[in-house]
């Protein structure tokens, strides 16, 4: 992919001369990446599938690197909110994926329902903090991280408790969160092709 900048001089005394970014916008990417693998973990919770290599190639490459690449690129566009998001995403598919492998190559002990109940809440906490900046922002994304926070909630009090009920429960508002970040990655891409609103994300006035 090649990289467009437009440069033009600054009207003012001292003739400054500015740089202005006419690249692509990488948060659909990243939204992809959070939404197929969180859709597809979450089938899983439901009980339709085994946590097999399916899951774990898509939290390390799609979910977990995708994102990461989509947080630097935000950066790039001076994004704090999209930097910090994409690239916390994504290394938590990473690190997900690392509880996993981690104790079969003898790499510490496996994680404890009570360590994973903690590992789940300390995310839902970060993302409960990422939901009041999204305040500010569509009501889409509201709706991916008033989603998301439920998710974790959820997942966190089924691994406390150990209840197959509560992380099913889980694994279907997990899938209306992945649906939700699929539907506003879509009207991005599509809104920004078409030039005018093919899917609204209610914009805030």
């Amino acid at each position: 992919m090649r990289l467009k900048f437009l440069i033009y001089q600054n009207m003012n005394q001292e003739g400054t001369l500015q740089i202005k970014d006419s690249t692509g916008n990488p948060a659909p990417l990243g939204l992809y990446g959070f939404a197929l693998t969180t859709i597809l973990l979450n089938i899983h919770n439901i009980g339709v599938f085994p946590l097999d290599s399916m899951i774990m190639a898509m939290g390390i490459f799609y979910g977990g690197l995708a994102q990461v690449i989509v947080g630097i690129m935000e950066w790039k566009k001076k994004n704090t909110f999209g930097t910090v998001a994409f690239t916390s995403y994504g290394f938590f598919w990473m690190t997900l994926v690392g509880l996993m492998i981690l104790p079969k190559l003898g790499w510490g002990l496996p994680a404890t329902s009570a360590s994973m109940a903690a590992y789940l809440a300390v995310w839902g906490l970060f993302s409960l903090i990422l939901f009041v900046g999204t305040l500010t922002s569509n009501k889409a994304i509201q709706f991916v991280f008033g989603t998301l926070v439920i998710l974790f909630a959820l997942l966190s009090i089924g691994d406390a408790l150990e209840s197959v009920s509560i992380k099913h429960l889980a694994g279907y508002v997990g899938i209306i969160c992945g649906l939700s970040a699929m539907y506003l990655a879509s009207a991005e891409v599509l809104n920004e092709m078409y030039g005018k609103t093919i899917l609204p994300i209610g914009a805030k006035k």
